[in-house]
């Protein structure tokens, strides 16, 4: 089974470097995207139908069928995606998006990228200081290869409001891994997701914070590679049951 695996808010398909490494390693089929308004796609509007668009296209690349990967931004459009498109995803690993998008905080967010959007940098040097002071020398080096999206903020925090969190959860029918690191501030509500999906699991990964798979890159690569194994048996399954009556 293929794997797409959709990045977050102003970083792009780079920061997924080490598990598409061990991907590669194993000859597992695999898309890293970029979205509309970042990486290759930087001069493009975000919004979130166009968000779900790019992962439709990926998913279509890669044979019609695929396991989603998804980190904060690129978790809540796989959630949206899955509830979406059921027929479309074998399974969906959603990580550091356990806080429901529509509330005040996101409004208090909003305000706070307008004032960063009109600094004389953009917000460059703020950016470039917390890559540098909270990720690992190798995980800042794979986000700042593709680039940061800078100007993406306003429309991504306007529109993400649209991502009905527990309600798209509560839609999905396929293997849903809700995964969090220890240490990050996006895991509040991780049970009550975990609990709306008709086939949830939570997964903690130790000593990580948001951008889990570059903090512990060998941690959260171990739990996509386990849930990769539970998804091909289930598949196996699948498709001996569909032999068998066909």
């Amino acid at each position: 089974m293929p794997v797409v695996l959709v990045h977050g808010a102003r970083v792009s398909r780079t920061m997924w470097r080490p598990q598409v490494d061990a991907l590669t390693r194993l000859g597992r089929p695999h898309l890293a995207i970029d979205l509309p308004g970042h990486g290759r796609r930087l001069e493009e509007r975000f919004d979130v139908r166009r968000g779900l668009d790019a992962i439709d296209e990926a998913v279509e690349q890669v044979g019609g069928r695929a396991v989603l990967v998804g980190l904060s931004l690129g978790g809540y459009l796989g959630i949206a995606y899955a509830a979406r498109h059921r027929d479309r995803v074998a399974g969906l690993v959603a990580a550091g998006c356990s806080t429901d998008p529509d509330t005040w905080l996101t409004g208090a967010w909003l305000r706070l990228a307008r004032g960063i959007a009109r600094l004389p940098d953009r917000g460059a040097w703020l950016n470039r200081t917390l890559v540098e002071r909270a990720l690992p020398e190798e995980g800042a080096a794979a986000l700042a290869e593709g680039g940061f999206a800078l100007d993406v903020m306003v429309d991504l925090l306007r529109t993400i409001r649209e991502v009905r969190l527990l309600e798209d959860l509560a839609r999905t029918r396929c293997p849903v891994w809700v995964v969090n690191g220890r240490w990050d501030h996006f895991r509040t509500q991780e049970r009550r997701l975990v609990d709306s999906c008709p086939d949830g699991r939570l997964v903690t990964v130790r000593g990580a914070t948001h951008l889990v798979n570059v903090v512990r890159p060998v941690g959260f690569t171990r739990v996509l590679l386990e849930a990769l194994d539970e998804l091909d048996e289930l598949e196996r399954a699948r498709e001996g049951h569909e032999a068998r009556h066909a």
